[in-house]
């Protein structure tokens, strides 16, 4: 028979792992309840990507080729990604056939993770003949060039579309111009050194530098790469340096000693910046710049861009829902693996004798009951 200080032992012990137990089982409702704190936000958060997704798609999906001459921002977006599907065997139209068909699943494909757009779609300007001369400077190939934030992108297009041609423009290993900007410009062109005649005067027809001539919208304004870089500094300045534009090319070849990384004019002129000139009738490339008469007052950004904005944003905080649930599934099962040991623990406490501490001494102390420090000791002893 168990002593009362046994049992005494037993019952504290059982005490301790049942408050262990209790304070196990707080914690696997913490947990739980965290879970379903999230995917309720999740679910919210895909209902509301999936309706954006849809507006989204149908906005693409509704374009057809444009014939007439309006110059509204909607309609010139619309040109310009139709002449992009066009080019249907090249990775750009490829691209941009995901992104009409496809909107809503794009951000989840690895193919488009890192892809920012292509290059054709990612700048406006204010004037036809502006867009036809810069895409004829640039060529159909870097036109269609794909933009990949970093290297990443690049891979994965390698791997993915294998056996095409593909010309890819990676910001990160983009040199970013290193000048300054202009104070107060929601553009934030770039602040370049006017070609100046001796008298100090901007030789006649100089209209500006190309790479300020590109209007980005709200979505590419914000694209900023790993360094805190945007897309003038980065793609646009790769692609214009400070190339030049005037208005004709007489007036071109007149400013010939001012320029120093090439020239274009309104009427057709291109002079390179290895000093070649490119002479005879314009060629077409089919695909330019988007075109709108007045950049100024875009309603894009309180459209589409702002919807797109959003949906990306949205995608974001999904992302990061999705990275908590991670981690709160995982500590859920951790906490859930000790319960259910601290629960063995305590049953196989209870159901086997051999846990427990026994009650009866096998040697007993001079100072106990019944014992007599001062009695005789036995013969063999004395």
């Amino acid at each position: 028979m168990e002593s009362p200080l046994t049992l005494q032992i037993f019952d504290f012990n059982i005490k301790v792992m049942q408050d262990e137990l209790q304070k196990l089982g707080l914690k696997v409702n913490h947990y739980e309840e965290n879970i379903r704190f999230l995917k309720s936000k999740l679910n919210a958060i895909e209902e509301l990507c999936a309706d954006m997704g849809i507006k989204i798609a149908n906005y693409y999906s509704s374009m057809a080729p444009i014939t007439n001459n309006d110059t509204s921002v909607e309609e010139a977006e619309q040109r310009s990604i139709q002449s992009i599907l066009n080019q249907d065997k090249t990775a750009a139209g490829i691209i941009c056939q995901l992104k009409v068909r496809h909107y809503q699943q794009v951000s989840k494909m690895s193919l488009m993770k890192d892809v920012l757009g292509i290059v054709a779609s990612m700048g406006k300007v204010n004037d036809d003949n502006l867009s036809r001369i810069l895409s004829e400077f640039l060529g159909l190939d870097n036109m269609l060039g794909v933009v990949c934030k970093t290297y990443d992108g690049v891979k994965s297009l390698d791997w993915k579309i294998s056996g095409w041609k593909v010309h890819c423009l990676c910001l990160e290993n983009i040199r970013p111009f290193s000048g300054d900007f202009m104070v107060n410009d929601p553009q934030r062109k770039l602040v370049l050194h006017k070609p100046r005649l001796p008298n100090g005067e901007c030789p006649p027809g100089f209209l500006g530098f190309a790479v300020n001539m590109i209007h980005l919208d709200l979505t590419n304004l914000s694209c900023l790469t790993a360094g805190g870089h945007g897309l003038r500094e980065t793609l646009f300045y790769c692609l214009f340096s400070h190339l030049q534009v005037y208005k004709t090319r007489a007036e071109l070849r007149d400013a010939i000693p001012l320029i120093n990384d090439g020239a274009v004019s309104l009427d057709g002129g291109i002079l390179r910046p290895n000093g070649s000139f490119c002479l005879g009738n314009r060629t077409s490339l089919g695909v330019k710049f988007p075109v709108t008469a007045n950049l100024g007052v875009s309603n894009l950004p309180d459209t589409i861009t702002e919807l797109e904005e959003q949906f990306k944003h949205k995608n974001w905080e999904k992302e990061r829902l999705l990275e908590d649930m991670k981690r709160q599934e995982d500590l859920l099962s951790q906490v859930k693996d000790l319960f259910n040991k601290k629960k063995k623990q305590i049953t196989d406490y209870l159901f086997q004798p051999t846990m427990r501490v026994q009650g009866s001494p096998t040697v007993r102390s001079p100072a106990t009951m019944g014992s007599n420090p001062f009695q005789a000791r036995p013969p063999h002893m004395r």
